[in-house]
C-alpha cells in the first residue's frame, strides 16, 4: 500500500505493534510538521468527545503546544513525567470533559506520539514505551484532577448562585409583604382575608369602619354566619364554588347586619388564592360600601313603579307583574280593568285640584279591597285603574274583587262640604298563564270594560272573545277608511224611488258602498257610524254628494228618461254641522250642471229633534235654492207633529215600522189607520210622503190607496248600479 509522505496515518498505522515496527526501522524525521502531524491525529480521536465551541481546525491548533510539552518531557533527561499532568489539566480547560473524552485521548498518545515524537535512538523500544506509559498515567492525573476542580467548582457557583437566589426571594417576600401590609391598612375599600372553612383571619380598619365594630370582633368569626335575608340565591352557590376551587372569582351585591342592627349593602369581589400546588387556601373579599348609592337606586325605583299622585303602582310595575304572571309555567291570572263613570265632568266643572283629591279617595278606597299577596292595584293614569289577581281560583276572586270594588265605591266622596258620587265601569278577563301577552290582556279588559259603560256604567262585564273580535275588527276599519277614501274604494248603488199612481221611477236614493280588499261589500250600517266618528264623514260625504249630482245629471241628458228624475242623497248629523255644508252642495251643483230641484238631502227625524233656528238655518238655505229636503225614518223619533210646520222639509220618508202590517192581506188596521192620519196630516201640510221598505205588492197596493206618493223597496227593486234604475222586479220579497 502506497501512501503520501506527508498525509497522516491510516488506521492500520493506529495500532501500538505498527508504532514499534516504526520504532525499529527508525524514527521518522523530526521537526514541527512531525509534532503538527501528531496534533492532528490527536484531534481527530478527541475532537467528537469535547464540548467546546471551537472549531475542529483551531481545536488542533490548540493540542500543538500541548503536544510539544509531551515531546519535551518524553525526551527529558533525567526522565520526568510531571509537565503530562499539566496538558490533561489544559484538555479540561478546552472544555473536553466529557469521561468518554479520556480513553480516545490516551489511545492517541499511546498509539502516536512515539511515531512522531521519538525520544531518540539512545533509548531502547521498552524504555520508550514505558516513559510513554507513564506521560499517558501523568496526563490521566492531571485531567482527573482539572475535572475534579472543575466540578467542584461549578457546585460551588451553582451553590452561591443558589444562596444568593434564596436571599433576593427572601428580600422580595419581605417587600411584597410590607407592601402588601401597606395597602392592606391603608385601602379605603374594605379588605378581608379568610381560609377555605370560611374563618376570618384578618380584616383592614375601612371594614372594621363599614362593620361599625372593632377588627378583633370580626376576626374569628365565620363568613357562613352573615346572612342576610335578602341574599340573591345565587350568592352562597358562588361561595360554595369558590371554596371548592371550581371558580376563582365572583362578585354581587350583599347586605350585611353592622353592630348596631342596620343594614349595610356592599359591593363585594371574592378572589379564591391558591398555594404552590394549585389547592385553595385563602379567600381574599374586597368590600366597598353602596348602602347610599343602594337608598337612592330603592328610592328611584320607587318613584319609576309608582304613581305620584295615589301611591299605587303605576303602568311600568303593573306590566313588570302581569308579565310575571303570564310567563308560561306560571298560575291562573284575573285581571279587572276599571274607568270611573263621568269623571270628565268632575275636572271640567270643580276643576283638576278637586279631581285629584278625588282620585286620591278612590286610590285609597280600592286599596283596601285588595288584601293578599297575590292581588295588585295599580293606577295605569288619568282615572284608570286595574287589578291583577293570581292563582288557581283567579276568575272568581277577580269577580269578587270586582264586587268589592263597585261597593266600595258606593257611598259618595266628600270634598271641600260636597258630596261626590262614584260611579265606575270594569271589565274582568282570566285565563292561564302563557296563553296570551300582556298587550291583549290589557286590550280585551279595555275593551270589556267599553261594553260596561255601554251598558249603563256602574257595573261590570265578563271579557267576551266574539266581543273583541267585532271591536277589533271594528278598529281595523276606522283605520282603513281614510286610505279607502284616496284609493277609491267606495262606490254608489241606486233603489229606484216608485211613484205610486202610475208605478213610473221618479228618482233614486244613493247608497254608499265599500268595496273592501278584505272583508269583501260593506254595507253603510258597518262604516257610516265609524266614518261619523272619526270625522270622515265629511269628506265621504261630499264625495257621495258629487257622484250623486254628476249621475243625477247624465240621467238627465242620456235621453232614456221621459221625466227628469231626482236623486236623495243622506246627510249625517256631522254634515249637517259642517259650517262649510252650504257652500260645498252649492259647488257640487255648479260643477255637475244640475238643477237644485233634482237633488233631495235626506235627514233623520233623530238629527233635527231639539234644533234650534241657528242650526236649521242651513237646510232653510238649501231650500231656498230649491233643493228638496226629506225628513227620513219618520216617526221613530220623539218630536211632536206640530214641530213639522217648523222645519224647511218638503218630504216625509215613512219608516218601515209603521207598515209591515199590511204586507199581507188583510192589512192591520192600526197600522192602515197610522199611515193614513200621517199622510193626511202631510198632504195638508203640503209635504209628500216617501215609504221605505216596500216588499210585497199587496203592500204597495195599500200604500198607494192611502195617498202615499213615492215608495222604495225590495219589491220593486234592491240597491244596484246606475243603468238597472228601470229594471223593477215587482216581486214580493217577504212572505
Amino acid at each position: 500500500m502506497v501512501r503520501d509522505a506527508g498525509a497522516p496515518p491510516g488506521p492500520e498505522e493506529t495500532e501500538p505493534g505498527h508504532a514499534a515496527a516504526a520504532a525499529a526501522v527508525g524514527p521518522p524525521p523530526v521537526g514541527d510538521a512531525a509534532l503538527r502531524r501528531f496534533a492532528a491525529v490527536w484531534s481527530r480521536a478527541v475532537y467528537p468527545a469535547t464540548a467546546t465551541s471551537m472549531t475542529r481546525a483551531e481545536f488542533e491548533e490548540h493540542l500543538v503546544p500541548l503536544a510539544g510539552r509531551l515531546r519535551a518531557a518524553l525526551r527529558s533527561e533525567p526522565f520526568d513525567p510531571a509537565p503530562a499532568a499539566e496538558v490533561g489539566a489544559a484538555i479540561v480547560r478546552a472544555h473536553c470533559t466529557e469521561p468518554d473524552a479520556l480513553a480516545p485521548l490516551l489511545g492517541a498518545i499511546d498509539a502516536y506520539l512515539l511515531l512522531y515524537c521519538p525520544p531518540g535512538r539512545h533509548l531502547t523500544a521498552g524504555q520508550a514505551r514505558d516513559r510513554c506509559a507513564r506521560l499517558q498515567h501523568a496526563v490521566a492525573a492531571g485531567f482527573a484532577g482539572a475535572l475534579r476542580e472543575r466540578t467542584l467548582a461549578e457546585q460551588e457557583a451553582l451553590s452561591r448562585a443558589a444562596l444568593a437566589a434564596q436571599a433576593e426571594t427572601e428580600r422580595a417576600l419581605h417587600t411584597s409583604e410590607e407592601r402588601f401590609r401597606a395597602v392592606f391598612e391603608g385601602a379605603a375599600i374594605g379588605v378581608g382575608i379568610a381560609d377555605v372553612e370560611g374563618r376570618i383571619m384578618d380584616v383592614n380598619e375601612a371594614l372594621s369602619r363599614m362593620f361599625g365594630t372593632r377588627p378583633a370582633e370580626v376576626t374569628g368569626r365565620n363568613v357562613g354566619e352573615m346572612v342576610h335575608p335578602d341574599d340573591s340565591p345565587d350568592v352562597w352557590g358562588l361561595y360554595s364554588e369558590l371554596v371548592r376551587g371550581e371558580r376563582d372569582y365572583y362578585r354581587v351585591e350583599k347586605a350585611y347586619y353592622r353592630g348596631d342592627g342596620s343594614v349595610l349593602w356592599t359591593d363585594l369581589s371574592v378572589a379564591l388564592l391558591r398555594d404552590a400546588h394549585g389547592r385553595p387556601q385563602y379567600q381574599l373579599a374586597l368590600m366597598e360600601d353602596i348602602t347610599e348609592r343602594r337608598l337612592l337606586h330603592e328610592q328611584l325605583r320607587y318613584e319609576a313603579t309608582h304613581d305620584a299622585l295615589t301611591g299605587l303602582p303605576n303602568r311600568t310595575m303593573f306590566f313588570e307583574r302581569l308579565d310575571r304572571a303570564l310567563a308560561p309555567g306560571g298560575d291562573r291570572f284575573g285581571v279587572c280593568y276599571l274607568d270611573l263613570d263621568g269623571f270628565k265632568a268632575v275636572n271640567d266643572s270643580l276643576g283638576h285640584a278637586v279631581g285629584d283629591r278625588l282620585l286620591v279617595a278612590v286610590a285609597e278606597r280600592l286599596r283596601t279591597c285588595t288584601g293578599a299577596p297575590a292581588e295588585v292595584v295599580a293606577r295605569l293614569g288619568g282615572d284608570e285603574f286595574v287589578a291583577l289577581l293570581t292563582g288557581p281560583t283567579a276568575q272568581s276572586d277577580a269577580t269578587a274583587l270586582a264586587r268589592r270594588m263597585l261597593a266600595a265605591l258606593a257611598e259618595p266622596v266628600r270634598l271641600d262640604g260636597r258630596d261626590l258620587s262614584v260611579r265606575a265601569s270594569i271589565g274582568i278577563v282570566d285565563g292561564a298563564a302563557g296563553e296570551c301577552g300582556p298587550a291583549e290582556v290589557l286590550r280585551s279588559a279595555d275593551i270589556t270594560m267599553y261594553r260596561a259603560k255601554a251598558a249603563g256604567g256602574n257595573r261590570y262585564e265578563l271579557a267576551d272573545a266574539d266581543s273583541d273580535a267585532r271591536v277589533i275588527a271594528r278598529h281595523s276599519l276606522t283605520n282603513r277608511l281614510p286610505a279607502a277614501l284616496d284609493n277609491g274604494e267606495f262606490f254608489i248603488e241606486y233603489q229606484p224611488l216608485v211613484r205610486l199612481t202610475d208605478g213610473t221611477v221618479r228618482g233614486a236614493e244613493a247608497l254608499v258602498r265599500w268595496l273592501h280588499p278584505v272583508h269583501g261589500v260593506l254595507g253603510p250600517d258597518q262604516f257610516i257610524p265609524l266614518a261619523e266618528s272619526t270625522g270622515l264623514i265629511v269628506p265621504l260625504g261630499r264625495w257621495v254628494l258629487q257622484e250623486a249630482a254628476r249621475q243625477a245629471r247624465a240621467w238627465r241628458t242620456d235621453g232614456t228618461c221621459e221625466a227628469p228624475l231626482r236623486v236623495n242623497v243622506n246627510l249625517s248629523p256631522s254634515q249637517l254641522r259642517h259650517p262649510a255644508l252650504v257652500a260645498d252642495t252649492v259647488a257640487v251643483l255648479d260643477s255637475s250642471g244640475l238643477d237644485p230641484s233634482a237633488l233631495c238631502l235626506e235627514v233623520t227625524e233623530n238629527a233635527l229633534i231639539g234644533a234650534d233656528e241657528e242650526e236649521l238655518r242651513p237646510l232653510r238655505q238649501l231650500a231656498d235654492l230649491g233643493v228638496d229636503i226629506a225628513l227620513d225614518d219618520f216617526g221613530t223619533g220623539y218630536s211632536n207633529l206640530s214641530y213639522l210646520r217648523r222645519l224647511p222639509v218638503s218630504t216625509l220618508k215613512l219608516d218601515r215600522s209603521f207598515t209591515r202590517g199590511m204586507q199581507c192581506a188583510p192589512a192591520d188596521p192600526v197600522d192602515v189607520k197610522i199611515v193614513e192620519g200621517i199622510v193626511s196630516l202631510a198632504h195638508t201640510l203640503d209635504l209628500s210622503v216617501t215609504v221605505e221598505g216596500v216588499e210585497t205588492g199587496t203592500q204597495a197596493e195599500h200604500l198607494r190607496v192611502l195617498g202615499c206618493d213615492t215608495a222604495q223597496g225590495w219589491y220593486y227593486a234592491r240597491p244596484g248600479p246606475p243603468e238597472r234604475l228601470h229594471t223593477l222586479s215587482l216581486v214580493d220579497a217577504a212572505s
